[in-house]
């Protein structure tokens, strides 16, 4: 029970620290700059751009009529598979943990957008000189790193159960 609640306090916590950074940060952006602004922050590399996406990661789905629907009816059953899988896995995977929180941090900033606007604020604009890679946001970066984190306890998860195999051939 206490290592349940460990898990559940760390996603708590993360989701607490996340969502409200991710909604100031849009409110700011959306405040202060009008839409398509941009400024430079490093010459040939980093612009704080507003932006807005009706679609997904690219742009996917942007023309859709169905895409809010779609995908609010994602997030929600996303971070309830999160819930439920946060209950299930080990105490000692706190790299899935904190993955996990991440992306369901990540997940309800992009949602509250998708409700209140039907399309996610996005700014942060990397780019070497005009090769863009797509303007994200706080909850993006959160879902990516806690995707990273994901695939490293997977990587460390196989490698201890190889590990295993072979002290059991020995």
């Amino acid at each position: 029970m206490r290592e349940t609640v460990s898990r559940f306090l760390l996603l708590l916590i993360v989701t607490l620290v996340v969502v409200p950074l991710d909604q100031a940060t849009k409110l700011y952006i959306s405040s202060h700059f009008r839409l398509y602004e941009s400024v430079t922050v490093l010459e040939n590399f980093f612009h704080i751009s507003y932006l807005r996406n009706k679609g997904a990661a690219f742009g996917l789905l942007a023309d859709s009529a169905f895409r809010i629907p779609f995908f609010i009816t994602v997030a929600v059953l996303a971070a309830a598979g999160i819930l439920v899988y946060m209950y299930q896995i080990s105490n000692r995977q706190r790299l899935l943990q904190a993955g996990l929180s991440l992306i369901f941090a990540g997940a309800l900033g992009n949602l509250i957008d998708r409700v209140l606007y039907g399309e996610v604020i996005d700014f942060l604009d990397f780019h070497w000189y005009e090769h863009h890679w797509p303007a994200f946001n706080v909850a993006d970066s959160a879902i990516t790193v806690g995707v990273g984190l994901m695939l490293i306890d997977l990587f460390l998860e196989e490698r201890k159960k190889k590990g295993n195999e072979k002290t059991e051939k020995e």
